[in-house]
C-alpha cells in the first residue's frame, strides 16, 4: 500500500513495504528519486535497520542461536503498518513479533518512520523504542540510503555534477574493500577539498564511507545552474556516497549512517559488536535526516 502527501513544492509517496519513499516530485512534476530499475539497482530509498552494511559470514549469534542476516538488515524488506497519512506527515511502524524474533532478530523493538514535508525539505525521522516489558537490552545499527536521479535533465551529463561539502574536508575513508566488511584500514582519497567531481568511474570500487566530517551538509550540485539536493549530515558519525556501477551514472546516494558495517574480525556474538545505540527496556532513541531539494 502507498500513501501520498504534498505541499506547494513537493509530492511524496511512501510504500508500506519497507516504509520506503518511492516517489518525490517537484512542483513541475519532475521525479527526484531513483525509480528502482532492477537492471541497475532495484531500490529507491531504503531504511537500514537493525544493522548497516554486511555481517561477517552473513550471520550473528545470540543466546546460543545463530541468525542469518542479509545486507543492511531487514526493515527494508518487510511490511510496515501505516499509522497516519494526513496533512504534511506520513507515519509508519514496524514492531517485532514472535516470527521476527525467532527467525531474524531475537529482540523486542518498535521502529517508527515519520516523513514530514516543510517547504522544499523532507524530514525523515526514525525512532527506535525498546518496549518497557522487553526482556533485555536492545542494541542496533541504523542508517539512510536515498537515491537521487542524475542527471536532473537531458541537457546535462555525469560530469556536470559534483558532491559538495559546506567547507574544506579531508575525509577519512574507512576501507571495506573488497567484500563490504571493514578491513581495519583507512585512507585519504581527497585532501582539503570542498567538492568531489562526479564521474562514471567514481564508484568503480563501490562506496566511500567518510568518517568524522566537519561539514554540516553533503549535497549533489549541478555545476552551471546551482540546482542541488542537500542532506543535513550534522550529528552523523559516518556519511557514505555511492552509485551502482552503471555507465553513465543514473543516480547517486548520500547515506548518513549512525553505525558501520561489520568488521572482518568481528565476533559472532551480537552483543560484542558496535551499535548505534544500546537501549534498556523502556528507552527510546531517534535520528532525523533532513534533505532539501532545490531543483
Amino acid at each position: 500500500m502507498q500513501a501520498t502527501i504534498h505541499n506547494e513544492f513537493l509530492t511524496l509517496t511512501v510504500d508500506t513495504h519497507g516504509a520506503e519513499a518511492v516517489s518525490l516530485k517537484n512542483a513541475a512534476g519532475e521525479e527526484l528519486l531513483w525509480q528502482a530499475d532492477p537492471a541497475v539497482w532495484k531500490r529507491h530509498a531504503p531504511i537500514l535497520f537493525p544493522w548497516t552494511g554486511k555481517l561477517p559470514g552473513g550471520t550473528f549469534t545470540h543466546g546460543g542461536k545463530t541468525y542469518k542476516g542479509g545486507q543492511h538488515g531487514f526493515a527494508r524488506d518487510v511490511e510496515h503498518t501505516l499509522l497516519r497519512a494526513e496533512g504534511d506527515t506520513i507515519e509508519l511502524e514496524l514492531r517485532s513479533d514472535a516470527a521476527t524474533k525467532a527467525q531474524r532478530f531475537p529482540f523486542d523493538f518498535v521502529l517508527t518512520s515519520t516523513f514530514r514535508l516543510e517547504g522544499r525539505t523532507v524530514h525523515h525521522t526514525l525512532t527506535v523504542e525498546n518496549p518497557a516489558d522487553a526482556a533485555e537490552e536492545l542494541r542496533f545499527g541504523i542508517g539512510y540510503h536515498p537515491a537521487f536521479n542524475i542527471p536532473f535533465d537531458s541537457a546535462h551529463t555525469t560530469t556536470d555534477y559534483e558532491f559538495r561539502f559546506d567547507g574544506p574536508e579531508s575525509p577519512m575513508i574507512l576501507d571495506a574493500r573488497p567484500n563490504g566488511l571493514l578491513s581495519g584500514k583507512c585512507y585519504y582519497q581527497w585532501k582539503n577539498v570542498s567538492s568531489i567531481p562526479l564521474t562514471d568511474e567514481l564508484f568503480a570500487n563501490d562506496s566511500f564511507c567518510m568518517a568524522g566530517l566537519r561539514s554540516s551538509t553533503v549535497g549533489i550540485y549541478e555545476k552551471d545552474t546551482g540546482r542541488r539536493i542537500v542532506c543535513d549530515v550534522q550529528g552523523y558519525p559516518y556519511s557514505l556516497i555511492w552509485s551502482a556501477p552503471a555507465k553513465p551514472v543514473r543516480f547517486v546516494c548520500i547515506e548518513p549512517w549512525q553505525s558501520l558495517p561489520g568488521a572482518e574480525t568481528d565476533p559472532q556474538e551480537w552483543t560484542e559488536r558496535a551499535a548505534a545505540a544500546c537501549l534498556a527496556p523502556g528507552q527510546r532513541w531517534a535520528t532525523t535526516l533532513n534533505t532539501t531539494f532545490d531543483r
